[in-house]
């Protein structure tokens, strides 16, 4: 089994990156030995595609489970139509989430993100080339999930420290989505 986790360095000490498209490195590992590849995503700077082109390079390297932070629709849909499993909302060290995957408390992401329950109407991650109509499990537009380090995930049996990183690295992603709603809104006055 190879397990690939999205990662800002590549070591098995390394943070999990929350990007998938356009994470560091990814650091392929075996769960049996730990022994590990890691693989600098030549994709990190694409002008559009990234996400599709880094799920085709991690297919093309045999994975079985991808761990990361957060997966757009379109990686979503190659890496599960490859077979692979997709778990989202990680975040720790590539050594911590590989062994919370071996213990069972890290579980699979059922659903492409965007779709799902909830009414979330999202501007989209779009770069501004389109308003976009994320139905998000998570509220406004939102592709979080916390699937993090325990079964069934909650808010309440999260320790304080996991509560803290992981509405850290939600305020990340939503302070992400206004910069880049803003600078749509400027385009389109500008126009």
């Amino acid at each position: 089994m190879k397990i690939c986790v999205t990662a800002v360095a590549g070591s098995l000490d390394a943070q999990v990156d929350p990007r998938f498209g356009r994470c560091a490195y990814f650091v392929i590992v075996d769960p049996d030995t730990m022994s590990f590849k890691a693989i600098p995503n030549t994709n990190i700077d694409a002008l559009s595609g990234a996400g599709i082109q880094s799920a085709q390079m991690v297919v093309n390297e045999g994975v079985d489970v991808v761990i990361t932070g957060q997966v757009g629709p379109n990686a979503y849909q190659v890496l599960s139509s490859a077979g692979v499993k997709i778990i989202t909302g990680a975040f720790g060290t590539v050594r911590e989430v590989v062994e919370a995957y071996k213990s069972g408390r890290l579980r699979e992401t059922p659903f492409p993100p965007g779709f799902g329950m909830g009414r979330g109407m999202g501007m989209g991650m779009g770069r501004g080339r389109g308003m976009g109509r994320r139905m998000g499990i998570g509220g406004f537009g939102s592709t979080f999930s916390p699937q993090i380090l325990s079964q069934p995930t909650s808010p309440a049996q999260l320790t304080r420290e996991q509560e803290i990183l992981m509405l850290e690295e939600q305020l990340k992603f939503l302070q992400e989505q206004l910069k880049q709603v803003k600078k749509r809104l400027e385009e389109l006055r500008s126009e």
